[in-house]
């Protein structure tokens, strides 16, 4: 079964409710404005439209019903993943969404929401790689190199899963954003990117047969929304996440981005 496929099974427990369900016992923000940041650069899970140039995807509309069940107006804003922590941490945003794994060190500046999502790490490569189908046959590929974004999970991954485990390692090049790596990849500049499986697939659909996932998941990892530490908002966010996830809602999305959708159709 494949991971989306995976993902989408484990949570269709319960049945699914109209989007915009209302819920007894919420929290009431009272039409408060919340700035929430991204970067949108993870189909399905926050990107620009193809066609219109929207902002659009799986967290845009989570963000969105959060925001109505618990009566708040909602202001996006963009910056790099390698602001995005620090700038939430100094209370420049009330919330970051962008595909963010919950780790330990990471709590000592922020605050996480509760999963919203689990995935698994895979190899993005260009569709007619030949040369390795797995960690360590790329491991062997002593010319071979991955793209990465300092500090991230697929960072980490690389250096310590894929790799010798030096952080230094010249076969590991480093990107300012996601799509920088897979223009890269595309391009030829590296032979590897690691991502979570939600936003391979989002590419791979996208890449019309120029992208594909190859071997077998290096790691899982919680997707979290991060808020400056100590945030009112935490709270009221966990509790409409779950009740998105017991009334179907969260199903529900994920069916729309990871079944339905097609990049630039």
């Amino acid at each position: 079964m494949s991971l989306v496929k995976s993902v989408i099974a484990a949570a269709l427990t319960v049945a699914i409710a109209p989007f915009g369900a209302m819920a007894a016992g919420l929290p009431d923000m009272g039409g408060k404005t919340v700035v929430v940041v991204t970067e949108n650069a993870y189909p399905p899970l926050q990107f620009l439209d193809p066609k219109t140039g929207d902002q659009i995807g799986w967290e845009y509309d989570a963000m969105n019903e959060i925001a109505k069940r618990l009566n708040m107006k909602v202001e996006y804003q963009n910056t790099s993943w390698d602001a995005m922590i620090q700038a939430v941490s100094d209370a420049q945003y009330d919330i970051g969404m962008t595909g963010i794994t919950i780790k330990e060190e990471r709590k000592e500046k922020v605050d996480f929401s509760d999963p919203y999502m689990r995935s698994e790490m895979y190899m993005l490569v260009r569709g007619d790689e030949d040369r390795f189908n797995d960690h360590v046959s790329f491991a062997a590929l002593e010319d071979g190199l991955v793209g990465a974004q300092s500090g991230t999970t697929p960072f980490y991954v690389a250096v310590y899963n894929v790799l010798d485990g030096n952080e230094q390692n010249p076969r590991i090049k480093l990107f300012e954003t996601f799509g920088a790596q897979v223009q890269a990849l595309r391009t030829g500049d590296v032979d590897l990117v690691l991502t979570d499986g939600t936003a391979g697939n989002g590419y791979v659909k996208a890449s019309d047969g120029a992208l594909k996932l190859v071997g077998e998941p290096l790691g899982t990892e919680d997707f979290g929304f991060i808020f400056p530490k100590g945030s009112e908002l935490a709270a009221p966010v966990n509790a409409a996440i779950a009740d998105m996830r017991a009334d179907g809602t969260i199903d529900q999305l994920n069916t729309k981005w990871f079944l339905e959708y097609e990049l630039g159709k």
